[in-house]
């Protein structure tokens, strides 16, 4: 028997960027790496914007994301800084 009540779900794990499917957008939480942090900061990636998952390269590495809800820009990512990326759930 499951000691867990029936009315519990389970808790999904964090999200970051690089989870993201082609095509699937989510909203900045947090960025989980402080000396990344600052970087990602000046290159557009504040907690409360909206990105999209553009492209990714055949190997998987860099992929694009179309940052802002109007589109505002395009920007490429190593998938190691898009891991550092935390969206909201």
């Amino acid at each position: 028997m499951s000691a867990r009540p029936a009315s519990a779900q389970p808790v999904a794990a964090p999200r970051s960027v690089k989870d993201l499917r082609l095509g699937e957008s989510g909203t900045i939480c947090c960025l989980k790496d402080p000396e990344m942090a600052l970087k990602l900061l000046e290159m557009g990636c504040i907690p409360g914007t909206q990105v999209r998952l553009n492209s990714r390269a055949p190997l998987g590495c860099p992929i694009t994301l179309v940052v802002g809800e109007a589109a505002d820009y395009t920007l490429s990512l190593r998938v190691s800084e898009a891991a550092t990326i935390m969206l909201k759930e």
